[in-house]
């Protein structure tokens, strides 16, 4: 007897001619149902700044229950080279439609038609690597991401090398002068909105007054992230950190880059455990731009 091979759904075979569209604010609760479909938190209010700095991209299910796929572009000016640069995240593709071309189908368009020749950078799961690897993204570093409750170090003092204070309307030009050198490419779309984003913004002047740091909090579901965090050295990085931690009763969340190896004991040794290891992959660029000696932790490990 001849068994018949199974028949494949025609709305599955076809399911990489999909068009890709872009993505509005209305699309925001569908991007964090398809999160919550691939076991991620919803992260609601992540999204809703994704969507507004940055550029989505998604294919819409053909079943008509949401979204396919989906995927975030935020462009940032040019770099000190002369170059711009963007950032992928948030590349997600439904469980139901895993593993059917359908993520390389959305990155494929992004790199070689809508980024083609822009360098690029992402942070990539173990999982997702392989693929970036296969589209030409080289890993150039990686960060740590580190979760739980902070526990006070009566060591560190909020003063620091510097001072620690509340950032005030005033201070944002600085910051986005800052964030520009350190960064390495001009962000002022994704910095001017850190603070309505932010439940606390915070910045370290030195005794001249000149701002050397600045970070934020806020708020993922029931965790506080810190990010971005910026500073002069690590004692500034300690002491804006205990800032922020002492306005949230949550726990704290963090993405910090493995150089910076005392700063990560530290952490661990106030209470924060490593979660996960995430690969930083780059695309048409030698290298990241900026400085990362004064780099710590980006906004978000989505936005580069």
């Amino acid at each position: 007897m001849i068994q018949s091979e199974p028949v494949t759904p025609p709305h599955l075979t076809a399911l990489t001619a999909l068009p890709i569209r872009a993505l509005t604010p209305e699309d925001l609760r569908y991007c964090a149902d398809l999160s919550e479909d691939r076991g991620w938190p919803r992260e609601d209010h992540k999204w809703g700044l994704l969507l507004a700095a940055g550029s989505g991209y998604g294919v819409d299910a053909p079943d008509g229950r949401g979204l396919a796929a989906v995927c975030i572009v935020t462009r940032y000016g040019h770099t000190h080279a002369g170059t711009e640069l963007a950032a992928i995240g948030m590349v997600l593709v439904a469980a139901r439609y895993a593993r059917r071309g359908l993520g390389r189908r959305l990155m494929t368009h992004l790199c070689d038609d809508v980024l083609k020749g822009v360098p690029l950078t992402l942070h990539a799961t173990p999982y997702g690597r392989p693929l970036y690897e296969e589209l030409g993204f080289v890993t150039c570093g990686r960060a740590e991401m580190l979760r739980g409750p902070f526990r006070p170090d009566p060591a560190v003092h909020t003063g620091g090398s510097g001072r620690v204070r509340p950032a005030t309307a005033e201070d944002l030009p600085r910051i986005v002068h800052l964030d520009t050198e350190v960064f390495g490419s001009e962000r002022t779309h994704m910095i001017t909105r850190l603070p309505a984003f932010a439940d606390r913004l915070v910045v370290m002047e030195d005794a001249a007054g000149e701002l050397t740091g600045y970070a934020a909090l806020w708020p993922n579901m029931d965790t506080h992230v810190v990010g971005p965090l910026i500073a002069r050295d690590t004692t500034d990085a300690k002491a804006l950190v205990t800032a922020l931690a002492a306005g949230t009763d949550r726990p704290l969340r963090t993405d910090v880059d493995v150089r910076h190896e005392e700063l990560l004991g530290w952490l661990k040794d106030r209470g924060l455990e490593s979660v996960a290891f995430n690969a930083v992959m780059i695309r048409n660029i030698p290298g990241l731009p900026g400085d990362w000696t004064r780099r710590w932790a980006p906004l978000t490990v989505a936005a580069g």
